[in-house]
């Protein structure tokens, strides 16, 4: 293996060679040992080492193929290197790229327009990360209450779900009934109470005057693509009405089509009055999210009291607008649902004794297998057969391919997980 670029001589190569020379003479295990050395152990890692992406297929330094089913979280929608985005940043950043919301922009105004009329609301503060933006509704949430609803100061209380997953900050980590995002990160933040997902009668009970909002995801994926009952959603809507409680969806990972609906809470009459979005929004090239909701509610915000540096940049601005522009154009709720149909259908066939169940509503999938399979040993055995997923919790693995991904792909999907699955070392 050869010696990594000593540090006296990196920015010389980088200066002469430019970096994409550089990462192209690194060897898929120089590439793992250097990230293992230098990063932090926040992540770990299948181990494989993308170079290479395009639609739904991505590509390791030796030449393997693989079909990207993790899409990195639903952030992929449009696949890797969309066309139509590319060329957007590429036009965006001979002109301009970075101001800070010091200043107007141009990019920033229509980005602004375009992400309200989508989601169907009034008022969109702009952020980067899916974390962000509901942080972002949380601190709209409680400056309402206090300044609207008439809690006492410090007083204000959001109910949460059990399972839930909305980012990774001290604050949201606790409110997390995963020990393993809480263990040795306190203090946390009080003025949360967490109740069962899918329990509106639990909801009922648990406001009190004090309620400023309830924070949920309409499907909860990383905690195992859970899928509430018909009539949940609505319900929630209901309760929130008659308590004079905010309603605020995070549609982070469930929103832009990836359910067969721009947002998933559209499968029934329950609109939020905030809504946290991200992801996709990005095109799949950089971080862009939002808070989006009802000018009464967002309204409460005043200058100084919320901020980003690159939240509502004009460069993100541009990817975002595009990325809106070919969720609509090639109908991508529609193709969600079809495909995602297409491959719960092909994965259920497969009557694999390996698989307990398959969720699913449009491309949010998950294939729960049976406590006896090596969740370890079929990780590396979809790697093995060219399929990129991991497992998130309850022993479900998340199936969320690009959007953009063909019906052939899908085919070939559900014809590697099968032979993956047959591999599996006997129970």
């Amino acid at each position: 293996m050869k010696p990594a670029t000593p540090p006296s001589t990196l920015w010389e190569a980088i200066a002469r060679s430019g970096v994409g020379a550089l990462t192209r003479e690194l060897s898929d295990a120089e590439a793992v040992q250097m990230t293992e050395r230098y990063g932090a152990h926040n992540y770990k890692p299948l181990p494989v080492n993308i170079v290479r992406g395009d639609g739904a297929v991505a590509w390791d330094g030796a030449g393997k193929q693989y079909l990207d089913c993790v899409g990195a979280y639903s952030a992929m929608a449009h696949g890797h290197l969309s066309e139509r985005v590319v060329e957007a940043v590429k036009d965006q950043v001979d002109r301009l790229s970075l101001t800070s919301r010091a200043f107007y922009t141009s990019e920033v105004a229509l980005f602004l327009k375009g992400l309200a009329e989508y989601c169907g609301t009034d008022m969109v503060c702009p952020m980067n990360t899916g974390a962000e933006a509901v942080e972002t509704c949380i601190k709209l949430a409680r400056k309402w209450a206090y300044t609207v609803k008439g809690v006492p100061e410090n007083q204000a209380e959001i109910i949460v779900c059990d399972g839930n997953f909305h980012g990774r900050t001290t604050t949201i980590v606790g409110f997390s009934s995963e020990p393993g995002y809480k263990e040795h990160f306190g203090p946390f933040t009080p003025g949360f109470k967490s109740i069962p997902f899918g329990d509106a009668d639990a909801l009922r009970r648990a406001v009190t005057p004090n309620t400023a909002a309830f924070l949920a995801e309409p499907i909860q994926a990383e905690g195992g693509i859970i899928i509430p009952d018909d009539g949940y959603l609505q319900e929630i809507r209901s309760i929130c009405n008659n308590s004079n409680v905010l309603l605020i969806w995070d549609e982070v990972q469930t929103g832009f089509c990836r359910t067969g609906r721009r947002f998933a809470w559209q499968y029934e009459d329950a609109e939020p009055d905030l809504m946290a979005v991200g992801k996709p929004l990005g095109g799949g090239v950089m971080p862009v999210s939002a808070a989006v909701g009802r000018r009464e509610v967002v309204e409460v915000f005043k200058p100084g009291d919320h901020g980003s540096t690159f939240g509502g940049n004009p460069l993100g601005s541009v990817v975002a607008l595009t990325a809106l522009a070919e969720m609509e154009i090639e109908d991508f709720a529609g193709r969600a649902s079809r495909l995602g149909d297409r491959l719960a259908k092909g994965l259920l066939d497969l009557d694999s004794p390996h698989v307990r169940e398959v969720r699913h509503r449009g491309l949010l999938i998950g294939m729960e297998v049976m406590e006896h399979v090596d969740s370890y040993e079929l990780s590396h055995q979809l790697l093995h057969h060219g399929v990129l997923t991991k497992e998130t919790r309850h022993r479900t693995f998340r199936f969320t391919p690009p959007i953009v991904i063909a019906e052939d792909q899908i085919d070939e999907v559900i014809h590697r997980v099968g032979a993956s699955l047959a591999s599996l070392t006997p129970a």
